[in-house]
């Protein structure tokens, strides 16, 4: 069929002629030139070769299913056949209203019902395209619940294309989560990453065209130099973790969110902090996954919100009865209120009645801003070094020729002389620290372990050098975190203490360690060594170890200075109540944020600093957690709608098996394959000349591969620290079972390697190993070729399937038919369809162990029957699918009217610039929309199978 001036009839599975070779369609898109295909060479000159081609500039062919040729298998157990037909099936995308949990049930993920609930709400048939925001509270596993998503998206044949845009701290973690768990493999561009990508591209190249899937940090991305490659580049789907930081429409993180909202099929947010408090910033982040939930006056569609959004926390009835054991209870929180030693005494003293309660009514600072005087506070709570740090700093910034700023230096250098005995006494709150170390027993030999959260710099390093020499530490021992460090220094540091062999026993970090971190696997204790005035803060530093996968009660500890002038005393409590504040919605509701209403660290540190001040009570700015359902603004709705933890789960169809089942293991069909393709059918594996070495490990559920170079091409896009650590271009370790790979996973992270990545990869649904061979086994048939085995049936039977795909190039529904001939002859045809293609095979024969005495005789003659089987496939499907088409087409019609009634209701307002950029957005979901209506009903024949004693083909 020319591609020019008709629709071609080609869906994902599809097998093309381009240029006098033969492709295997991986994907199709709707473009202004006709069909855009992308294609993976079958025949030998393009073999493991990916292209794409356009139907109005390429002469496209697809193969006529009706005119396919029948053709003998003389291998052993049908074992050319049974691999080819099993690699077909692995290919052919699922349906996109199929909701069933399939390849990541399969997955070392173990998944739990409430994280099989945001799934199937994201591949909710209702959702035209999948758009949800993950708010789970700190904890719960979104990153898990990202890679679930992901690997469904990928089985549908939507996940081809994917970005991830995170935090820079937590590149390599969601790398090393998304490959070892999930078999997905992306490219990190970080520092060294895109040093590499500039190597091999020109700089006008687009450089997510290099790779398929890529995970970068927001900060490198929002520069102007990606926006123009990102608006020309399209995704399958976009994952922005910690999302709250693209709410606020003025700032770059959230014009680039922007541009790759409306440039991606699936879009993927998560944050335990989505709402700020302000109703514009979360109606921000709902416009990026659903333009028309948000009414062109700002107002909220909120059912549409509680489509969008999913939120739990520990405390959900559908999260507590699952955890169980795998996430231990916080213990009581310490809050320890240290006296202060003389010397920090005498700076509190002069803070108070200097700075923060000057009896004069006014305070040195030549501006007369209170706002300085909380500052020195804030850095004095911290620690002497952090103190000095900021009096040194303003220091520098005054005039002593002016009065008022004279003043100011005389006032800041007294305060800097008493600050001095405090930075050289051991006493106070770092004895306090000090002493709380030797409880816990951290030491150069013991196992014990603690995270120590500071907020200034000067503070990590003081505490890191005192801890070293007070404690008879070695330097590693004790290990600095904070946005300083490079992407890859914080990386690495995050990665080692995760390790069980790592020599970090102290990390003292800032608060760039308090998102996105999982520092609790070899880790139950934390301390505050500093009070951050914000439960936000809190919520988040703490959920770095109190957090699923916990297996040890979190014990938490605040260490809170009590100096003895009353009135500075009386404000630090304010910071004690903060703690305790922060615990009782960590057990009641599950969100700190809602006690505050700003949803905002900012906001919070800002309405705390007017209560030390004295302007505000603090029962006025912290409610009870019992109170915040009642609130009638946005915030209350909010805490109402998302943080009551009463979200039902819906049951959840789990499908164990993922693809035809021919083969018991997925070893199998890659050990068999290996051999089909490799060797002579006779000769053993080991035996075989061309370039692929196999051992197995039955023992230990491994198997060794040696990747030829099609393979090891395939592999490139693996984590180069993987690729480093375990050599896997040279020899490839698979572990075979969930179980195994599991072990080998927490080995990873305990024994005396210094990796992280397990010694053997489980080899899941999603593999590339498992892809790679698929396409070997599918160029074992020529062009237009069928295979034709014996199985239990009395006549000629026609295995097929029937696809309905929309114009996107999406798999709507799918039906497995057999077509019989009860006559024996081609003039008459019954239509059995079957639920799936496991039953289907079963029924004749063709998943177990096969006989073969040699290749069916005169298959030529068989080939009549395959123009009448097609035919009677489409007749039969015409009728199915019309139910699929019609509820399809009616939920497509259904947004695009939707989108209708907000754009009138947005030409009814005032047209301001806003309106119309958020018309324009809602005009690209209506084209889009329109992508999803159901367009071409495909047939393609699977197998002819014929009667057990059908003769065997002479010679």
């Amino acid at each position: 069929m020319a591609s020019t001036g008709s629709v071609l009839a080609v869906a994902p599975g599809s097998v093309v002629v381009v240029r006098d070779a033969e492709w295997l369609v991986t994907g199709v898109e709707q473009t202004t030139d006709g069909l855009l295909l992308s294609v993976r060479g079958l025949t030998e000159l393009v073999r493991d070769t990916n292209a794409m081609f356009y139907q109005g500039l390429d002469k496209i062919e697809v193969l006529d299913p009706a005119e396919a040729t029948v053709v003998g298998d003389a291998s052993p157990g049908n074992r050319k056949a049974r691999l080819w037909l099993e690699a077909t099936l692995r290919k052919s995308p699922l349906p996109v209203n199929d909701t069933s949990i399939t390849v990541s049930a399969q997955s070392l993920a173990d998944p739990l019902d409430y994280q099989r609930e945001a799934v199937r709400r994201a591949l909710d048939p209702a959702n035209l395209r999948p758009r949800i925001l993950l708010a789970d509270a700190v904890g719960l596993g979104k990153t898990l619940e990202m890679g679930m998503i992901l690997s469904e998206l990928a089985r549908r044949g939507r996940g081809e294309r994917i970005l991830i845009v995170t935090p820079r701290h937590v590149l390599e973690q969601m790398q090393h989560e998304m490959w070892t768990r999930f078999a997905l493999p992306f490219v990190r561009l970080d520092s060294v990453g895109i040093q590499r990508v500039r190597q091999q591209l020109p700089a006008t190249r687009n450089p997510f065209s290099l790779y398929k899937r890529v995970i970068i940090s927001i900060d490198t991305l929002k520069s102007d130099r990606y926006l123009a490659h990102l608006r020309n580049h399209r995704w399958d789907a976009v994952v922005i973790d910690e999302s709250h930081n693209i709410t606020n429409s003025a700032t770059q993180n959230n014009r680039l969110a922007s541009v790759l909202a409306p440039q991606t099929d699936a879009l993927i947010l998560a944050s335990a902090t989505p709402h700020n408090g302000k109703a514009e910033s979360f109606a921000e982040l709902i416009r990026l996954l659903e333009p028309t939930a948000v009414r062109p006056d700002g107002s909220l569609d909120e059912d549409e919100v509680e489509r969008l959004v999913l939120r739990r926390h520990r405390n959900s009835p559908e999260v507590a009865r699952v955890v169980g054991a795998a996430w231990a209870e916080r213990k009581e929180p310490v809050n320890n209120l240290v006296p202060a030693s003389p010397a920090e005494d005498d700076v509190a003293h002069e803070l108070a009645d200097t700075w923060l309660h000057p009896q004069s009514g006014s305070t040195p600072h030549s501006k007369g801003s209170r706002l300085f005087s909380w500052t020195l506070a804030k850095a004095f709570l911290s620690s002497p070094a952090a103190l000095e740090e900021t009096i040194k700093e303003r220091i520098k910034r005054l005039n002593d020729k002016l009065p008022a700023e004279a003043t100011e230096t005389e006032a800041l250098q007294r305060l800097r002389q008493l600050n001095q005995s405090a930075r050289q006494e051991t006493g106070g709150k770092y004895a306090a620290l000090l002493d709380l170390l030797g409880t816990i027993g951290i030491a150069k030999n013991s196992p014990e372990r603690i995270v120590i959260f500071a907020e200034r710099i000067a503070t990590l390093h003081w505490l890191a050098d005192k801890i070293r020499k007070d404690r008879e530490l070695p330097h590693d021992a004790v290990e600095i975190l904070h946005g300083g460090l490079s992407d890859q220094d914080q990386q690495a540091i995050v990665e080692s203490f995760k390790q069980e062999n790592s020599p970090i026993r102290v990390l003292v970090t800032g608060d760039v360690a308090s998102e996105g971190v999982n520092l609790h696997l070899q880790c139950h204790q934390l301390v505050h060594y500093d009070i951050p005035w914000s439960l936000i803060r809190l919520e988040q530093r703490n959920g770095r170890i109190d957090r699923y996968g916990q297996r040890k009660s979190p014990q938490i500890t605040a260490l809170l200075l009590e100096p003895t002038h009353p009135k500075f005393s009386g404000d630090l409590r304010v910071l004690t109540r903060l703690v305790e504040k922060e615990h009782e919605a960590h057990t009641t509701l599950g969100d700190a944020a809602s006690l505050m209403g700003d949803y905002t660290v900012e906001a919070e540190e800002s309405r705390i600093r007017e209560v030390l001040a004295g302007n505000q009570s603090f029962e006025d700015v912290v409610d009870d957690a019992g109170d915040v359902a009642q609130r009638d603004d946005f915030s209350g709705l909010w805490a109402r709608l998302l943080g009551s933890g009463t979200t039902p789960t819906a049951e959840t169809t789990v499908t164990t098996e993922n693809h035809g089942g021919l083969y018991a293991e997925a070893s199998d069909f890659l050990k068999q394959a290996l051999v089909q393709v490799y060797s002579q059918p006779e000769e053993p594996l080991a035996a075989q000349g061309g370039g692929v070495g196999w051992r197995e490990h039955a023992h230990e559920r491994i198997v060794e591969l040696s990747p030829p170079t099609d393979l090891k091409k395939r592999l490139e896009v693996l984590p180069q620290s993987y690729l480093a650590d375990r050599k896997v271009t040279d020899r490839f370790k698979l572990v075979t079972t969930k179980t195994r790979g599991k072990e080998l996973l927490a080995n990873a992270l305990s024994d005396e390697s210094d990796s992280t990545w397990p010694e053997a990869h489980f080899l899941g649904p999603l593999h590339p190993v498992l892809d790679w061979i698929s396409d070997r086994a599918l160029a074992s048939l020529g062009r237009n070729e069928v295979f034709a085995v014996r199985g239990e049936v009395d006549t000629p039977s026609v295995l097929l399937l029937g696809s309905l795909t929309n114009r996107a190039g999406h798999t709507v529904t799918s039906a497995w038919l057999q077509v019989e001939f009860p006559s024996g002859q081609p003039g008459f045809a019954v239509v059995q369809p079957h639920a799936s293609p496991e039953s289907m095979l079963a029924s004749l024969g063709i998943t177990g162990a096969m006989s073969n005495p040699g290749a069916v005789a005169d298959a030529s003659a068989l080939n009549r029957f395959i123009p009448v089987a097609v035919r009677e496939a489409e007749q039969h499907l015409r009728n199915a699918f019309t139910e699929a088409e019609s509820d399809a087409l009616a939920r497509v019609d259904a947004w695009v009217n939707r989108a209708q009634h907000w754009t009138e209701e947005a030409d009814a307002l005032i047209q301001r610039s806003q309106i119309k950029s958020r018309r324009m957005s809602v005009a690209e979901e209506q084209r889009l929309a329109r992508e999803q209506k159901p367009d071409r009903q495909l047939v393609r024949p699977l197998l002819l199978v014929v009667p057990a004693d059908h003769p065997v083909q002479e010679g």
